[in-house]
């Protein structure tokens, strides 16, 4: 076990796990590690017939994350930098769906001057929502509730 992985070794212990999983499916996919920033490795598989592994809403995609960092973590005995796994091309999907969405609601809750309340999220939908909002003038979110059922409040700012 390693001390300190630097991000580029975290991302290739990532790659080795994420080409395991896959090929324990059955699947073919090319994968690709980035460095989103000094402390973020996005690992990405892209290929055919792949859905299996991001399943309903993102679920199997968001174990699959969580399996990857845990097996990352277990490399080292240090803190792990932020680690991120795309099937796909799902988060970008996502990221532009909900976008889509927020904006659909901000223009209700602008037009009817009464603050809307949205269905529970994880975490990261929860963040496109914020900042989505966040760009956009005469509304803000509030997160309200707890894990799982924690969901966000967009209201409209006088």
């Amino acid at each position: 076990m390693e001390e300190t992985l630097t991000l580029e070794q975290q991302g290739d212990a990532a790659r080795e796990f994420v080409a395991a999983v896959i090929d324990r499916f059955g699947l073919s996919a090319e994968i690709e590690i980035r460095q989103l920033d000094e402390d973020t490795v996005e690992v990405a598989a892209s290929g055919d017939d792949l859905g299996l592994l991001v399943g309903p809403r993102g679920a199997t995609l968001a174990a699959l994350q969580d399996l990857t960092r845990t097996f990352v973590q277990r490399q080292s005995v240090n803190r792990t930098d932020r680690i991120l796994v795309d099937v796909a091309g799902y988060r970008e999907k996502r990221t532009a769906a909900l976008r889509r969405f927020t904006q659909g609601i901000v223009d209700e809750v602008k037009e009817s001057g009464e603050e809307r309340s949205l269905e529970p999220m994880s975490p990261a939908d929860r963040k496109v929502v914020h900042d989505a909002v966040n760009e956009i003038d005469g509304v803000r979110t509030r997160s309200e509730g707890e894990e799982p059922s924690r969901y966000i409040v967009i209201e409209p700012v006088d």
